[in-house]
């Protein structure tokens, strides 16, 4: 690699990397601030809010390649992401730090999640592919999510707050109270997060342009690039939200934020891009249906037996995306 093209790239992989980071920021102190301004919960502004807008790459992806005629890279593309967010993205952060699963988590969302990987491997199995009928199903099921998760949280956190009152003595955690001091004003919250949502996208266009150039020259295939780099930079977004949801304590951002990504990228982008060009006579294998499955069936699990996701639960996570990862590699050089 000529040395101009050497630090054009690594300026752009540090550029990317602090786009990531400062974006993430951004991103979660302005849905941390909504959350207080709406009377919601943390839990749903990551399970909406921040999940939406981390998923944003895998919209743009996936429309593109709907209505360039590249149907399967779409599917692929959820069910890569959907992989990569569970057994990588929070498998990491739990090793890291270990994140308690909210009560409502384990009652309503990571069924739905669940639901949402079942329904997707049922309809590509039924029907070879997503067709609009199947598409439109997932659209409806995005609107009802959403509206419900917004209702329910906005009783439960009145009713929280009605306790609060009558228990003004009780203890409050140091992190929780610091970020309830100093919250933003809602145009400067919004402003906050659509920055941090611009940040996340180029940043991590910035770092896959540097990666992929640092990959090509030193050999490597087009295939283990595309099924190695290019998938996990799609994914970018939602490691640095949860990432640094993760350090700042913000755990129901955190993993809230990858829940909710994967039942977007199912309920959302499937529900939208087979209105536009049907997902039709795909050749996505059983192994990565049965991967995503197991990596979703295994959060389900934990959460229902347990009360948190812990160091080793993430590290068995990991493990299980670094051997899919290894296999694919292996099948494919």
């Amino acid at each position: 690699m000529p040395m101009l093209d050497l630090f054009r790239n690594l300026g752009l992989a540090v550029l990317g990397v602090a786009l990531l980071y400062y974006g993430a920021e951004f991103l979660v102190k302005g849905g941390v601030s909504l959350a207080l301004k709406a009377h919601v919960s943390r839990l749903v502004i990551g399970l909406t809010l921040a999940a939406f807008a981390t998923s944003a790459p895998e919209l743009v992806v996936s429309i593109d390649s709907a209505l360039r005629g590249s149907a399967d890279i779409s599917l692929g593309n959820v069910v890569g992401s959907n992989i990569c967010n569970v057994a990588l993205i929070l498998g990491l952060c739990a090793v890291l730090h270990p994140m308690p699963f909210h009560a409502n988590l384990k009652k309503f969302d990571l069924p739905v999640m669940l639901f949402a990987m079942l329904a997707l491997t049922g309809f590509y199995f039924l029907s070879h592919g997503i067709n609009r009928w199947e598409g439109a199903f997932f659209f409806l099921c995005i609107l009802t999510y959403t509206t419900l998760n917004v209702i329910l949280s906005k009783k439960q956190e009145a009713k929280k707050a009605a306790e609060t009152e009558a228990e003004a003595d009780s203890g409050v955690d140091p992190e929780v109270e610091e970020s309830m001091k100093k919250p933003l004003g809602v145009p400067l919250a919004l402003l906050a997060v659509a920055g941090g949502v611009a940040m996340l996208v180029f940043g991590a266009k910035s770092f896959l342009i540097a990666a992929v150039a640092f990959a090509d020259a030193a050999g490597i295939s087009e295939a283990v690039t595309g099924l190695t780099i290019v998938a996990v930079g799609t994914s970018l977004p939602e490691l640095a939200t949860s990432f640094v949801a993760a350090l700042k304590g913000e755990n129901d951002i955190a993993i809230g934020n990858i829940v909710g990504s994967n039942i977007f990228n199912v309920f959302c982008i499937l529900g939208i891009v087979p209105l536009i060009s049907p997902l039709m006579g795909q050749s996505i294998r059983g192994l990565d249906f049965a991967v995503m499955l197991g990596t979703s069936g295994a959060l389900f699990l934990f959460g229902m037996f347990g009360k948190r996701l812990n160091r080793v639960q993430g590290a068995l996570l990991l493990a299980s995306y670094i051997a899919y990862t290894v296999y694919l590699v292996m099948h494919h050089a």
